[in-house]
């Protein structure tokens, strides 16, 4: 049972990574460590390969992300903030994180983009304010696809290391991969049942 997520990744091949790394870059709750990490895990047990993973892997993270630069890019602040409004409880963020990533993407020049990929702030939600200010796609989809490897790269290497330490003690890695499953989820609820927009935050503590 506890090797059931490691082995429904392995099933549904690079493919499969492909679908879940753009799923996860669109709808928060199974984090890119915890996919990325378990295909490196495969990558040790020798049921995937490096290359593969890691090509098909950033390619689903850039369509993820392409989705929220979409957004941005057709839609614009007057249909975007509506947007925002009505579905932020379920990506536990409001405009004003909007805004305040907005500001940041024009202060520090479009290389953020590049930047953000591989840290674990703003990673996603940058490629919002990238649409929103038109950012040259060509350019965009470059950094974001660079940057994304960057991450990814350093995910498999670490599930890869892992597994090998791991190997020893049979079906710690898979208990671990549960553990991580169930905390990213168990915080995702927590977001959402105590999610408020901060404007109504403001308001409670006055």
């Amino acid at each position: 049972m506890h090797d059931l997520i490691i082995e429904a990744i392995a099933r549904g091949g690079y493919f499969g990574i492909f679908v879940l790394m753009a799923l996860e870059n669109v709808f928060p709750p199974v984090p890119s460590e915890v996919i990325m990490g378990v295909g490196g895990v495969l990558v040790a047990r020798g049921e995937m390969a490096f290359w593969p993973l890691m090509i098909w892997g950033t390619l689903g993270t850039t369509l993820g992300n392409y989705a929220w630069y979409w957004i941005g890019d057709k839609w614009g602040y007057e249909r975007t903030r509506p947007f925002i409004d009505r579905w932020g409880r379920w990506l536990t963020i409001d405009w004003e994180h909007m805004e305040a990533a907005t500001r940041f993407f024009q202060n520090h020049g479009q290389w953020v983009v590049f930047f953000l990929r591989f840290s674990p702030f703003l990673r996603t939600m940058i490629s919002l304010p990238a649409g929103l200010a038109h950012m040259p796609l060509g350019r965009f989809l470059f950094f974001t696809f660079a940057g994304s490897a960057i991450w990814n790269a350093l995910l498999v290497f670490g599930g890869t290391v892992l597994a090998r330490w791991l190997e020893e003690y049979n079906g710690v890695m898979g208990w671990i991969v549960l553990g991580l499953v169930v905390m990213a989820i168990a915080a995702y609820a927590w977001r959402v049942a105590t999610w408020k927009p901060r404007h109504l935050r403001t308001t409670t503590n006055d």
